[in-house]
């Protein structure tokens, strides 16, 4: 309801923007839903691209709503880039956002991607990211061809380096006997994918477990020599605590939607590798 009356709001007054930039200058106005997203369309469009992210630092994509001000950017915008996998801030907004702007091209950067059942956080694999920033530099290169050269060789230079990172990785967790790792929200599926680890969740279907799921996770740690439970800023820590001390491990705060996108991804790696070393 809240989520209704913002927008019905907003729509009174969307009206009501800035003249646009034009001319040579002029850069691509650009939403992304997630700050992850924001590193990808800056790394493919440079100084050309002004990025508004709808879900900022430290919110739940699952559960966060817009304010007027960002809907009034969107309504503006060139650009969104959709992650496109079932998350719930877009099944919620999408539509009403599209609504606001009949020149906003909407792109799906899930296309091309495996889709897991049910885990919708398809960036925390640098082999997905590189698709994603494949589809960034394709629509960039259609909204603004006279830049064509420049995107394609600002995003050739991330995809390498997202390639490297994605081997580095690999390397790092070839070897381990210990292939599972534990989380509060699952938000890992295709990290674990991607390295041949198994993701167990303490939460279940977006809820906190009962004391017999907890329990159940509980014994799960202890079977499987699991010392180490991750949780994100994002959500409560609760449970984790409770689990890590009935294991005699630690939490460990780990950011699936840090910006800093290689050097969030070679951190998990690394505390990953000690963990199940």
């Amino acid at each position: 309801m809240r989520g209704k009356i913002i927008f019905l709001i907003f729509t009174s007054i969307i009206f009501c923007s800035a003249p646009e930039e034009s001319g040579a200058n002029r850069k691509t106005n650009v939403i992304v839903t997630i700050l992850p997203q924001a590193e990808f369309v800056e790394k493919a469009g440079g100084e050309y691209v002004d990025v508004s992210v709808m879900v900022p630092r430290g919110t739940d994509p699952h559960t966060y709503e817009p304010t007027p001000s960002q809907l009034k950017k969107a309504a503006s915008a060139d650009l969104y880039f959709k992650l496109g996998s079932g998350v719930e801030f877009e099944l919620a907004w999408m539509d009403k956002i599209a609504s606001l702007n009949k020149n906003l091209t909407i792109i799906n950067t899930s296309e091309g991607v495996e889709l897991l059942d049910k885990d919708p956080h398809i960036w925390l694999s640098p082999k997905n990211a590189i698709i994603m920033v494949g589809s960034i530099r394709d629509a960039l290169i259609a909204k603004d061809p006279q830049r064509e050269k420049m995107y394609q060789k600002n995003a050739e230079a991330y995809i390498k380096e997202l390639s490297r990172l994605d081997a580095e990785i690999k390397e790092k967790l070839a070897h381990k006997q210990n292939r599972i790792f534990m989380v509060f929200h699952p938000s890992w599926g295709y990290f674990a994918r991607d390295y041949d680890l198994k993701e167990i969740s303490i939460e279940i279907e977006g809820k906190e477990p009962t004391i017999a799921g907890l329990k159940k996770v509980i014994d799960e740690a202890r079977e499987t020599g699991v010392k180490e439970i991750f949780t994100s800023p994002q959500f409560s820590q609760r449970s984790a605590e409770v689990v890590a001390k009935e294991i005699n491990g630690r939490v460990v705060s780990v950011d699936p939607l840090s910006k800093n996108y290689v050097e969030n991804l070679k951190y998990i790696a690394d505390i990953l590798k000690k963990e199940i070393d």
